[in-house]
């Protein structure tokens, strides 16, 4: 049987989904995946149009600080949802790159992929993006839209 994937970003609908998630592992005896994806986006170059000057700094220090972050707020983030003493054996991977894409390569390999939605539809879906929408679409596992309560 394979596992159940949960994209975990650090809001109130994944935690709402890490939980589901968690407890649909637990009725399938499943290992649990929490998967955060992060991106790094390079500071801007500086200078006149045309002359690129990148400022002075350490970018693979950076890199590795915003994967540290990334690997601290998914950690911050499944305590939160579960508990410190939850039992819950979760397996959690950092992963660079766009959330929905990640979900969807990860979806490759489960059983099921749940994604937390904040609810939002029409307008504010369509300038935000939906990244539980993408998955839906493109995922070839079944996947589980765990709605907010609120």
């Amino acid at each position: 049987m394979g596992s159940i994937v949960v994209g975990v970003d650090g809001s109130d609908a994944s935690h709402e989904a890490l939980r589901w998630a968690a407890e649909e592992a637990r009725l399938r005896s499943a290992q649990l995946v929490a998967v955060h994806a992060w991106s790094f986006v390079p500071a801007q170059p500086i200078g006149d149009p045309g002359m690129l000057a990148m400022p002075a700094g350490d970018l693979p220090g950076q890199l590795s600080a915003e994967s540290d972050a990334a690997q601290i707020g998914l950690d911050q983030a499944v305590e939160e949802a579960l508990g410190a003493d939850s039992g819950a054996d979760v397996e959690r991977r950092v992963v660079e790159g766009d959330a929905g894409e990640v979900l969807v390569a990860e979806s490759k390999d489960a059983a099921l992929v749940v994604v937390g939605s904040h609810g939002r539809s029409g307008f504010k879906a369509a300038i935000l993006g939906s990244v539980s929408r993408h998955v839906v679409d493109h995922a070839v596992c079944p996947v589980v839209v765990v709605k907010t309560s609120s």
